[in-house]
Order: structure tokens, then C-alpha cells, then sequence
């Protein structure tokens, strides 16, 4: 009956309402967001480096190496020789060294060469069909996989760098011969395949383009001012050798029969190093960067780093969160108040149908409490939207998504009692006022 009561009451100035409610929307949305965010982000950062002691990369941004190694959300720093990072990769404090290529993209997914050791490191299992074998062998993430409705067997060519909008390289198609299980890690985001792939696939390219640049300044059939004549071009499509248009468009040289690349010369983008012996890890990122053109980088450092720099933005959004909070209160607390001269006579007459003291003390608490728990509720609700459009928008640029359906109850259990808090300090004051209400004055002066 009371809360019924209560109710209807805190209708009664229906704009103080809203407006107690949406401020306290407001606030529970915000640290709602805070905490969901930065419990998902530090989980998905660590679980990431769980294994990688190391990052060997070339020299630049510490910061970025890691990013782009680690987490694929940045461009690398450069290449490596990959001969110089064997003679670390062979170390015998070195445990396990998963070297990675980058290069192309399929429709702004990274097609990363690397080891089945790199699987291993993310615990990924293959769920459909089985793991690289043969260059241009793929295996897809499980994010993408659903995402682009890729299917074992399926064929596509990649484009040049990170954009989606890079020149395509059609010269050899990848095949897509397994699927990783979901893992909640960066790798469902990649698709993997050797590295000798990414080499035979740039190397092809950058022949290929020699040779037409070759073409352009030495074949004979072009005329005075650059165009090619209809006759000689004629000429020339009869006359060319066709091994060699073949070898162009990739007929000739299958995949399958150049599994094998000279490995001397070539580049890589980096490795991730896990040691036997933690002397290595902090020993070497000084003796790599006197020694050689790289450097060595601790993931954990770098992303205690960036948690720092991001909790101090964080740290300002919670702060600012609990202010809308306090005004929220405060807002109550005015509404309540200012309501209780308009109501005193109702609250006498309450006094003489009978209600006890204590009863008109719970009617104004109660009414405080609703407020504050509806704002919880809108607010947790609207929090949770947020995330959702936060986490389109960072798997679009990042590939990192967010779980909006996670409850953290222990934060937002202690974010409930708060609410609760407040809306029985805002009530407490108007509360007391009508416990000790005088009922033959107030009606006297009616």
C-alpha cells in the first residue's frame, strides 16, 4: 500500500521526476560503461600476451611494435632480416620463437605468415578442415570466417597493406583450408598462412612489376609518342611466349609446385620470443638495440603503459560520473524537500486515518529509493547500449569487440548499493520532517 502510495506520489511534479531520473541515468550509464571497459579491455590485452616474454621487431615506437604484433591494431615499425633474427631465435634461452610476416589483406582482415606454433600460443584448435601445409594454404579465424562466409575450399586474392582498398595482388589466390574455434583472442581476426607465402607472393609481385616497367621502355611496338599500334599489339599477343603468359597469371607456377622459397635475403616483421631463462628478458632489450638494427620490447611494460595513460582519461569519466551522481542526489533531495510544505496536509491526514509516525517516514524514504532505482535500471540498460555501439565501432577499426551482456556483480552490485545510498541520504532530511510532524497545527492553519 505505501509503495503504491509512494508511487504516485513521485508523479505528482512529473518534470522534478524526470529530471532526477535522467541525471541518475546518466551517471550509473557512464560507470557502467567504466567498468565493463576496463575489465574486458585489461582481460583482452593480458590474455594476449600470455606466452610472449619478448616482441624482436625493427627499430621505432615501442608502443607500436607491440600493438601490431601482439594485438593487430597498428602498422608495423618495419622489416627485419630475417637472417639476423634467427641468430636470436636460435638462442638457447629461447624457449619457443614464433616468427610473423604481414603484407596483405582480405577486405581489411590481416593475412599474417607466421608458424603453427603461433595456433599453439592462443590455444586455437582447427574446427573445420586442418592447418597449412603448402604455401597459399590458409586458415581462417572464426570471426571472419562468419563475418565474410568463408567455407573450407573457398578461394580469394589479397590486397597490398592494411587497407581493403589496396592494389589487389591476382597473381596467386589463397585457399582457405581450416577454420579456428572461437578463442575471444586476436587470432579469430586473422588469417593465417606461411611465410614463405607472403615472401613468393611479394616477390612474384615486385618481378612482375620490373618486367612491365621493362616492357614500357624497350619493347619496340610502341610508337613515337608512346601508343601502342593495333598491328603490333596484335603481333604481340601471337608472338608472346605463352609459358610465360601463363607464369604471369599464376597457371604456371601452382602453388603447389613452388612450396619451396630461398629464404636468403629475406625480411620479416617480427617475433615473439618466450625464454627459459628470464635473464633474457631483461637483459636484451639493451644488448639487441647496442648490437643490431632491432630492438626488443616487453609487452608487459608497454601495456601497463597504455592502461596508464588510459586510466587517467577513465579515472576523469568516473569522477565526472559520480558528480552527475551527487547532483542527481541533490536534485532529489530539492524535490522532496520542496514538496513537503504542498504535502504536509495530506500527511496530516494520513496521521488521523490511522498511519503511524514511522509509516509516513517510510512513504518519503520510498519514494527517494524508487527514484534512484529506476535510474539504476535506465542507467544499466542505457550503459549496455553504449557498449554496444563502443564495440561496433572498435571491431570495425580495431577488430576488438566487447560483451555488453556481461554482469560484473560485485562492481555493480557495490554501484547499487551506492544509488541506494544516495537516494536514502537525499530522503533523509524531508524524511525526519514528516516523522515529526506537528498533525494539530498543520491542520489549524489548513
Amino acid at each position: 500500500m505505501i509503495t503504491k502510495l509512494a508511487w504516485r506520489n513521485i508523479w505528482f511534479k512529473p518534470l522534478n521526476t524526470i529530471l532526477s531520473i535522467i541525471l541518475l541515468t546518466a551517471s550509473v550509464a557512464i560507470i557502467t560503461v567504466l567498468v565493463l571497459l576496463e575489465k574486458q579491455f585489461e582481460e583482452k590485452f593480458n590474455s594476449n600476451i600470455d606466452g610472449v616474454d619478448l616482441v624482436l621487431g625493427a627499430q621505432g615506437s615501442p608502443l607500436q611494435l607491440i600493438l601490431s604484433s601482439v594485438y593487430q591494431v597498428d602498422a608495423p615499425t618495419g622489416n627485419i632480416s630475417y637472417d639476423s633474427a634467427k641468430v636470436w631465435m636460435q638462442h638457447p634461452f629461447v624457449k619457443k620463437a614464433i616468427p610473423l610476416a604481414f603484407g596483405d589483406n582480405y577486405r581489411g582482415f590481416k593475412i599474417l605468415g607466421t608458424t603453427p606454433d603461433y595456433l599453439e600460443k592462443y590455444g586455437a584448435t582447427i574446427s573445420q578442415g586442418r592447418l597449412f601445409e603448402k604455401n597459399f594454404e590458409v586458415v581462417v579465424g572464426a570471426e571472419i570466417a562468419t563475418k565474410l562466409k568463408l567455407k573450407v575450399g573457398d578461394t580469394f586474392f589479397g590486397s597490398h597493406g592494411d587497407a581493403a582498398e589496396g592494389e589487389v595482388h591476382d597473381h596467386y589466390d589463397y585457399t582457405v583450408v581450416g577454420i579456428t574455434a572461437t578463442t575471444g583472442k586476436v587470432i579469430d581476426n586473422l588469417i593465417l598462412c606461411t611465410i614463405p607465402s607472403v615472401w613468393q607472393m611479394h616477390d612474384t609481385h615486385v618481378e612482375e612489376h620490373e618486367e612491365h616497367n621493362d616492357e614500357e621502355m624497350h619493347n619496340p611496338i610502341h610508337g613515337e609518342e608512346g601508343h601502342v599500334h593495333e598491328e603490333g599489339d596484335e603481333h604481340y599477343q601471337h608472338e608472346h611466349d605463352p609459358d610465360e603468359h601463363n607464369h604471369e597469371h599464376g597457371e604456371e607456377l601452382h602453388p603447389e609446385d613452388r612450396r619451396s622459397v630461398n629464404e636468403e635475403g629475406k625480411e620479416i616483421t617480427a617475433v615473439l620470443l618466450q625464454f627459459r631463462n628470464k635473464m633474457g628478458i631483461v637483459t636484451w632489450p639493451r644488448i639487441i638495440a647496442q648490437n643490431t638494427k632491432m630492438q626488443a620490447v616487453s609487452p608487459a611494460i608497454e601495456v601497463n603503459r597504455l592502461v596508464s595513460m588510459f586510466g587517467i582519461g577513465i579515472n576523469a569519466l568516473r569522477y565526472l560520473a559520480y558528480g552527475i551522481m551527487l547532483i542527481s542526489g541533490i536534485s532529489i533531495f530539492i524535490a522532496l524537500f520542496t514538496t513537503l510544505k504542498e504535502r504536509k496536509n495530506e500527511f496530516a491526514l494520513l496521521r488521523v486515518n490511522g498511519a503511524k509516525r514511522m509509516q509516513l517516514l517510510a512513504l518519503v524514504m520510498i519514494e527517494s529509493l524508487l527514484l534512484c532505482m529506476v535510474g539504476f535500471i535506465f542507467g544499466t540498460v542505457l550503459g549496455r547500449v553504449a557498449l554496444m555501439l563502443i564495440s561496433s565501432s572498435a571491431e570495425e577499426d580495431f577488430k576488438l569487440s566487447f560483451n555488453p551482456y556481461e554482469f560484473i556483480w560485485e562492481k555493480e552490485g557495490i554501484l547499487f548499493l551506492l544509488t541506494i545510498l544516495v537516494g536514502f541520504l537525499a530522503a533523509l532530511i524531508p524524511a525526519v520532517k514528516a516523522y515529526y510532524l506537528n498533525i494539530s497545527k498543520t491542520l489549524t492553519h489548513a
